[in-house]
C-alpha cells in the first residue's frame, strides 16, 4: 500500500481538498428522479458519471496536486456505505430509515442516520468501489475520503440492545468496515485517505433535541477511530488524515459555537499523519493557530503529524485571493512549525447529494465559484511557500 507520493511536490507547502463538490443541479435533479421512480440506476448513473468527468477535468485546471471526484456518485459523506440516495433507495434489510439525527444545523434543518435493526453489520459500498470507476479519468494523484467509525456508530440504538447483536460484537465488525474500507481506496490507488470526523466537534454541543450530543462521547470516538488507525503501519499512517469541521450543508454548520481548545487535545491523539481543519471561517483564528502549534505532535506513534489548515470558506460566495491564503498560512507559520503545515478547504463543498446552495443562489453557481476557490487555495499555498524558504 505504500506510494511515492510527495504532497510538496508542486507547491512546497502541501494542499489538498476535503472532497466534495457541489453537484449538478442536472445531477441532483436525477436523484430525485431516481427515488421517485421516474428513471432507471442506469441513467442515474449516465449522470454521475457526468458529474465526475466534469470534477476531475476542472479540478486539473486548478493546478491542485491531488485531486478527487468530487463525490459524485455517493448520497452524502456519512451515509454512502448504506445507502444509494438520501431519499432511502438501497437501504438494507438489516436497517430502518427511523434513525437519530447526525445532526441539526443553525438554519433549524437536519440530517439523519438509519437505526441498525440486526447484526452482522456490513457496509453496501466502499469508498474504493466508486474511486475505481474515477481513477481511469486521471493521470493526477487522487484522494479518498472515507467516513469515520464514530459516525457509523450513531446507527447502533443509544440506550438500547439490537436483539442477538451486542454492541461489542457491532463495534468489533465496524472497525473491521471501515479498515476495510480504507485499505480498498488505497488497493483503488489513492495516494491519499481522509477519514471526515465532523462529529468529533459536535460531539462537545449538548443540544436537547439531539440526545447523543449530550453523552460525552468524544473519547469514545477517538478511541474508536484509533482501533482503526492503529492498524496501519507508520508508513500507511503518514498518507491517513482526519478531517474536522463545524459542519457545512446548505451553507449552514451545526457547531461552529464550540471552541476549539475543547476539541484539539483530543483530536491530536488520534494516529493520524496529517489533519485537515477548517479555519477559514473562524472567527478567532490566531489562538486555534497556536493551540494546534500547541498539541499536534512531532512523534504520533512513529511518525510526525501535519496540520492542514482551512483557508477556504466553501459557505461563502467571496472568491478568497490568492494573497489572502497566502498571508493565512505565513501567520500560521508563527506558531506551526512550517515543515508540519499544510493548506485546505473548511469542508466539503456539498457533503450531501442534494444541497441547493442558499447562500449562492444554486448548486451550479457555487460549483463554478468552488473552482475559482480551489485554483485561489493552490496559487496562494504556492506563494506562501515561496516567503517561507520551501521552494
Amino acid at each position: 500500500m505504500a506510494n511515492s507520493y510527495d504532497p510538496r511536490t508542486s507547491t512546497g507547502i502541501p494542499t489538498e481538498q476535503v472532497g466534495s463538490l457541489p453537484r449538478p443541479m442536472k445531477l441532483q435533479e436525477a436523484y430525485a428522479a431516481y427515488d421517485a421512480g421516474k428513471i432507471s440506476f442506469a441513467q442515474l448513473e449516465a449522470e454521475q458519471e457526468a458529474a465526475v468527468r466534469d470534477s476531475i477535468s476542472r479540478l486539473e485546471a486548478t493546478g491542485s496536486p491531488v485531486i478527487s471526484d468530487g463525490e459524485q456518485r455517493i448520497s452524502s459523506f456519512a451515509t454512502y456505505p448504506l445507502v444509494d440516495t438520501l431519499g432511502g433507495s438501497g437501504l438494507g434489510g438489516n436497517l430502518a430509515p427511523d434513525g437519530q439525527y447526525f445532526a441539526i444545523f443553525a438554519d433549524g434543518h437536519h440530517r439523519q442516520l438509519p437505526r441498525l435493526t440486526g447484526g452482522p453489520f456490513r457496509y453496501r459500498t466502499y469508498a474504493g468501489d466508486m474511486l475505481k470507476k474515477s481513477i481511469k479519468m486521471t493521470i493526477r494523484p487522487m484522494k479518498q475520503a472515507v467516513i469515520a467509525p464514530s459516525m457509523i456508530s450513531l446507527i447502533y440504538p443509544l440506550d438500547e440492545e439490537v436483539p442477538g447483536y451486542p454492541r461489542r460484537r457491532f463495534e468489533e465488525d465496524l472497525c473491521n468496515e471501515c479498515e476495510k474500507d480504507i485499505r480498498l481506496a488505497f488497493a483503488a490507488g489513492a495516494v491519499r485517505v481522509s477519514i471526515d470526523f465532523t462529529e468529533g466537534r459536535l460531539a462537545l454541543r449538548e443540544d436537547p433535541r439531539n440526545p447523543w450530543t449530550g453523552r460525552n462521547m468524544l473519547p469514545y470516538f477517538v478511541e474508536l477511530v484509533n482501533r482503526v488507525v492503529d492498524r496501519f503501519t507508520p508508513g500507511e499512517r503518514r498518507n491517513i488524515g482526519v478531517h474536522t469541521c463545524p459542519g457545512g450543508d446548505r451553507d449552514s454548520v451545526h457547531s461552529a459555537d464550540v471552541p476549539y481548545h475543547s476539541l484539539l487535545p483530543s483530536l491530536f491523539r488520534i494516529n493520524a499523519g496529517y489533519f485537515l481543519i477548517q479555519l477559514a471561517s473562524e472567527r478567532d483564528k490566531e489562538s486555534v493557530y497556536r493551540e494546534i502549534g500547541n498539541n499536534l505532535r512531532e512523534d504520533a506513534n512513529g511518525i510526525p503529524q501535519m496540520a492542514y489548515i482551512g483557508v477556504i470558506n466553501p459557505l461563502n460566495p467571496r472568491v478568497e485571493s490568492a494573497g489572502e491564503v497566502r498571508d493565512a498560512l505565513i501567520k500560521a507559520a508563527r506558531y506551526i512549525a512550517k515543515e508540519q503545515l499544510g493548506s485546505t478547504d473548511d469542508c466539503g463543498f456539498s457533503p450531501f447529494s442534494i444541497d441547493e446552495k442558499p447562500n449562492y443562489g444554486s448548486p451550479d453557481f457555487a460549483r463554478e465559484i468552488a473552482f475559482q476557490k480551489i485554483s485561489n487555495r493552490v496559487k496562494g499555498t504556492r506563494l506562501a511557500a515561496e516567503q517561507l524558504g520551501l521552494v
